[in-house]
């Protein structure tokens, strides 16, 4: 891939993030094709978009106050690979770090499957946070 399609992915890639980390649902859904697809090692469940934003809602609502910090971005053949953490304040006030790793495919210029590997015993916490 040259240069100006690289330039294009991680422009996307940045829009992509900086939506997540505002955490609004009909932003992020923009990104992804209709049929996209979301995997998880620790479940191996393919997710619909759908299942997905509750996600996202769900994350917003236990962590209002997030970022997703990339920490390694990498071309790859359709789309991009990349290592980030999740760094919140959780509504209890708690702090997290979450480690992951993504495989990013594009589908005419939009999200259309992402592989997520990541460890959810970092996650546990999440689920200690009572919200309303």
């Amino acid at each position: 891939m040259d240069t100006s399609s690289q330039q294009q992915v991680f422009e996307f890639s940045d829009r992509f993030t900086a939506a997540l980390n505002r955490g609004d649902p009909v932003e992020v859904r923009q990104f992804y094709q209709p049929d996209a697809t979301f995997w998880h090692n620790y479940d191996d469940v393919h997710q619909t978009v759908a299942d997905n934003m509750k996600v996202l809602e769900w994350m917003v609502r236990k962590a209002p106050h997030r970022n997703y910090r990339i920490v390694r971005r990498e071309l790859i053949p359709g789309g991009w690979m990349q290592q980030h953490v999740v760094e919140a304040r959780l509504a209890n006030g708690k702090e997290m770090k979450l480690f992951a790793c993504c495989v990013i495919t594009l589908k005419d210029g939009l999200v259309w499957r992402i592989e997520e590997y990541l460890d959810p015993a970092q996650a546990a916490v999440l689920r200690e946070v009572k919200t309303a």
